[in-house]
């Protein structure tokens, strides 16, 4: 299992976390995610086939900016 905390920009409210958290759940793989508007954060447990640049993608994907 790996884990990946990082900071997004762009989520103002726990509709965005919401978006982001069913969206990344969707991805084959992704075990766990839990969103925070506020710390501008996303931490993601996930295995294969899920992969970070997937992860990452599908934040871009939904309009928001993964910093780092």
């Amino acid at each position: 299992m790996q884990e990946a905390n990082l900071k997004v920009e762009g989520m103002r409210c726990h509709g965005c976390e919401m978006r982001v958290q069913n969206a990344l759940l969707a991805i084959e793989g992704v075990k766990s995610v839990s969103a925070n508007f506020e710390q501008k954060a996303v931490d993601v447990q996930f295995e294969t086939p899920a992969s970070l640049d997937d992860i990452k993608e599908k934040i871009d994907d939904l309009g928001f900016e993964v910093i780092g």
